[in-house]
């Protein structure tokens, strides 16, 4: 008898992350159909596990890219169309057990709204202060003239101190 894995998953209008957690799975395979089938099968320690999921709408097979790592494998899946689903299977009802949302990757279809104002690809970060100090162009480059000043510096404390001393001994 297989087990089920832990499945989570997250949305956008436009696609579904799908993460299988499970560490260290061998002999893994995934299948994804147009109508919305998603078919996962590995085993680890020796133990089969098994998913086999009706999604709530049809998919994108050939936009839709799979990263099997060591800890889980993330399936992101593209949408046939760009809409927010109510749910993630098209079964109504309790969803099951083994089926959590991932909070780290969820979005609200207002957060996502929200966020298109703000594309980071399309901003000219060039004219931002980064934090960097300002120079000014007539001072010496790199250590140019920078032992001169130190002495200078110095020279202007040991008068200071000078003048300080002559004050305290009058």
């Amino acid at each position: 008898m297989s087990r089920h894995p832990t499945l989570r998953w997250a949305q956008r209008s436009d696609k579904i992350f799908l993460t299988v957690d499970l560490p260290d799975a061998k002999d893994v395979k995934l299948k994804l159909e147009p109508e919305g089938r998603f078919i996962f099968s590995a085993t680890k320690d020796s133990v089969p596990y098994e998913v086999d999921i009706e999604l709530f709408d049809k998919i994108n097979v050939e936009e839709s890219k799979v990263s099997i790592g060591v800890r889980n494998i993330v399936y992101v899946i593209k949408k046939a169309d760009t809409k927010w689903w109510s749910r993630l299977l098209k079964q109504e009802g309790k969803p099951p057990v083994f089926l959590k949302v991932d909070w780290d990757r969820w979005f609200d279809e207002e957060d996502e709204a929200e966020k298109s104002g703000m594309d980071f690809n399309d901003m000219d970060f060039s004219n931002l202060d980064m934090g960097e100090d300002d120079f000014d162009m007539d001072e010496p480059k790199d250590d140019e003239g920078v032992e001169e000043k130190e002495e200078e510096e110095i020279k202007k404390e040991d008068e200071h101190a000078a003048a300080d001393s002559e004050e305290v001994q009058t």
